[in-house]
């Protein structure tokens, strides 16, 4: 998101709460007897009711007030001024004006970014960092220092490993994505009925995944999007948050799709959101976005114009202040009627009342007791710390090296611009964390250490500080150098152009790899990819690690998986490209499937095939694990409805039912795999499950796609089944050209780890067929 150009206008009327702390009062004042017997306060009525009856109350111009973030106040009707904007994209963050730490909320835990804990492929873990999350909004709101609505998660594809964003995203597959979203909004928003805790909004609406690459910014960007990658990829993740986790808001982002602004866009707002998936609650702009799309764009020819589209196409609130300046106007001009106005505030009011915030007293509410004692606990902060020993990856592990024993290696030493990082651990839109335990901390913690950070940063533009590092390694038993990247070379405007470390990096892990004189263990932090094929290859080196940006406790993970206290079981949930994938593969292509005639290798797992640094979904563990099938079904029949038609059943075996003509229902397949651990350690395995249409069906299919996925732990020699439900509509179809969903008839195959599984899905005819 782009900072709000205008200044804030939110009115603030203050009292004591918290023992003196300052903040706005609640809405709705028992005490104020010019409100309080008002319909709209009543909070036993319907809540529907309720709205229209402080719509009713409003004039045009105190409607318009309230179609920005920073909401004006109403003072004759007891509603004060709101401001929307607050972030909580892997905890608390005051990136948004909405949150703010100081006082008796100093900070809030912060959590792995979210590219780290996606790889921990544990849905549970996701829900229970949205809980902790929220618990720490609510204790903010409370206290005067926070928002309850919360501009997160980012759930966009990482479609290109430059994207400097991909850090804040689940990865690169939509089922992936689409789970983790639908996760964490239950997280955050509880599940208390039609009750929010706080109120979520995925983002970025849609196919948004370029910032600012080779002179192409997002301001100015057209995605051209195939209908087909529409519906197969870029939308999957919207649709689940929407449809499964029942989010509060949509955010529709800066780009144009196919050359409409998607804040402008009827068809991706109203038809699509609202109208197919059915979305409770509002749609806000990327802020700025509606003035982006009439200053930058000049999509509309007058200010007016761009007002009436936006909220006429199914925007409901701007983050920034363009509706606040031109929405009357445009209804004075008849490009827009009041009825239109009344539409948008209706979503965003019932939201607001979804969330209490027009009950009276927050004290009075089933989340009006938390406060300061439940910020940064010491059951949150062991939560950052579990999150972040989930999500690391174990990439290399030659001998074994790994993990260290501490009687062996007594003195190690420690190398690299990360070795000491506390802030580059969160990431971006993070806050301010609880407390921070860099890798110097927890390596310090199990060992002595010697420590050389080899270059002033990760920027490492000379070789000044390389003959320390080399001295260091001589000297110790063992290695380990912490590498990667920060904030200054991938993050929001920030694209990477290539994906070697920058710098001399390689450099000085080649050259201190060659000097050591033990083990030495490479440890990545990044967000995205980075070809790392010189250490993969490198005898010398015998242990990798990626850690992504591990949070604030993401010193005290490393250490715990290097010396093995921790068992690691992170899966990559982006594929690792070399640099050769990316050198003649423009950003702004935005095409998911390969074509050999236009010499494009395709995106993704899904429908790239060419080499690889690592793959999707890979991940080593310090024990081993073997799967058996104990179950599967080899032939499934696919309901199918029709209308009067000569074609038989023969006439489609061989081809593909739309997902529309199948009777779908909970049509699903069950596995049962059995995992067991055959080695000597306690460990942790995530179980993956791709399936591959049948052969023949070209540009239509991926080439695999991830239909399921189980977290098991399992002591040693121990052994678990394993129940895997695929809904054959969902997971098994696949999107045409058109953009129609069909279900292939035929062989579909598969695989779990190295098992192989042929599934047969035949049409069983009810009626007559429909083609």
């Amino acid at each position: 998101m782009a900072s709000v150009f205008s200044p804030l206008t939110t009115i603030f009327f203050l009292i004591v709460l918290w023992g003196g702390e300052a903040r706005e009062p609640f809405a709705c004042d028992p005490k104020n007897a010019a409100t309080r017997g008002l319909p709209f306060c009543k909070a036993s009525a319907a809540i529907a009711e309720r709205v229209k009856d402080l719509i009713g109350r409003l004039t045009v111009e105190e409607k318009v007030s309230l179609l920005v973030n920073n909401a004006a106040a109403v003072p004759r009707l007891g509603i004060k001024g709101y401001e929307w904007w607050s972030e909580a994209l892997h905890g608390v963050s005051n990136v948004g004006p909405g949150t703010k730490f100081g006082g008796q909320f100093p900070a809030a835990t912060s959590f792995p970014q979210v590219i780290t804990t996606a790889a921990s492929f544990n849905a549970s873990l996701w829900e229970a960092i949205g809980q902790v999350a929220s618990d720490e909004a609510r204790a903010m709101y409370n206290g005067g220092t926070g928002g309850l609505t919360y501009w997160s998660p980012n759930v966009n594809i990482f479609r290109d490993p430059r994207w400097g964003r991909g850090q804040e995203t689940p990865g690169e597959d939509p089922l992936l994505a689409g789970k983790y979203a639908a996760s964490y909004v239950r997280g955050l928003q509880g599940n208390d009925g039609n009750r929010l805790k706080v109120a979520a909004s995925c983002k970025h609406f849609t196919a948004y995944d370029l910032d600012n690459w080779n002179g192409v910014d997002r301001f100015h960007f057209n995605a051209e999007v195939s209908k087909q990658d529409m519906k197969d990829t870029f939308n999957v993740p919207f649709r689940m948050c929407v449809k499964e986790g029942n989010v509060a808001s949509v955010m529709c982002s800066y780009n144009q799709v196919n050359g409409v602004p998607t804040c402008a866009d009827p068809v991706l707002l109203k038809t699509t959101v609202r109208g197919l998936w059915g979305l409770n609650g509002y749609i806000v702009s990327d802020c700025d976005s509606v003035g982006v799309f009439y200053n930058s764009q000049h999509y509309t020819s007058t200010p007016e114009e761009a007002a009436a589209d936006a909220i006429k196409a199914g925007l409901d609130l701007d983050c920034g202040p363009f509706l606040a300046q031109h929405t009357n106007n445009a209804v004075k001009k008849g490009l827009l009627t009041e009825a239109h106005v009344n539409g948008a505030l209706a979503n965003t009011l019932t939201v607001q009342m979804r969330l209490g915030m027009y009950d009276g007293e927050p004290s009075g509410h089933p989340y009006g007791n938390l406060g300061p004692r439940d910020v940064c606990t010491p059951s949150h902060q062991h939560l950052a710390l579990q999150a972040a020993t989930q999500g690391i990856v174990l990439l290399k592990n030659k001998g074994p090296s790994l993990p260290l024993s501490t009687r062996r290696y007594r003195t190690l030493a420690l190398i690299g611009p990360n070795s000491n990082a506390t802030v580059t651990m969160i990431g971006n839109y993070a806050g301010i964390a609880c407390g921070y335990t860099s890798p110097l901390q927890g390596i310090g913690k199990y060992t002595k250490t010697i420590h050389e950070p080899g270059c002033a940063n990760v920027a490492c533009r000379d070789n000044k500080q390389f003959g320390k590092a080399i001295n260091a390694a001589q000297q110790a038993d063992a290695t380990v150098l912490v590498m990667g990247l920060d904030q200054s070379m991938e993050a929001e405007t920030v694209d990477r152009a290539g994906l070697l470390l920058p710098g001399h990096q390689q450099d000085l892990v080649s050259q201190v790899a060659s000097a050591s004189k033990g083990p030495t263990i490479l440890v990545i932090m990044s967000g995205g990819p980075v070809d790392i094929t010189f250490a993969k290859n490198d005898p010398r080196i015998q242990g990798i690690l990626w850690a992504g940006y591990p949070g604030q406790a993401g010193g005290a993970a490393i250490a715990d998986i290097l010396f093995g206290t921790s068992n690691p079981g992170g899966k990559l949930p982006m594929t690792w490209y070399p640099e050769g994938y990316v050198e003649k593969l423009a950003m702004t292509n935005m095409a998911m499937r390969s074509s050999k005639r236009k010499g494009y290798p395709g995106r993704t797992y899904r429908f790239y095939s060419g080499p690889v640094v690592y793959p999707f979904g890979y991940g080593l563990s310090y024990t081993h694990f073997v799967h058996t099938l104990a179950s599967a079904p080899k032939v499934v029949s696919i309901p199918v409805d029709g209308h009067r038609h000569r074609n038989s059943s023969s006439n489609i075996a061989n081809k593909a039912i739309k997902v529309t003509h199948a009777r779908c229902g909970k049509l699903s397949v069950s596995l049962h795999v059995d995992v067991k651990n055959v080695g000597s350690r306690d460990g942790t395995h995530t179980l993956l499950v791709f399936s591959a249409p049948p052969a023949g069906k070209g540009h239509w299919a991926p080439l695999k796609q991830l239909v399921g996925f189980h977290k098991v732990h399992l002591p040693p020699k121990a052994q678990q089944r394993v129940r895997i439900n695929i809904h054959v509509c969902k997971l098994l179809s696949v999107v045409d050209t058109s953009g129609t969903r069909r279900i292939p008839m035929g062989s579909h195959t598969l695989h779990i780890a190295d098992i192989k599984h042929s599934l047969a899905l035949h049409p069983q005819t009810l009626g007559i067929i429909k083609t």
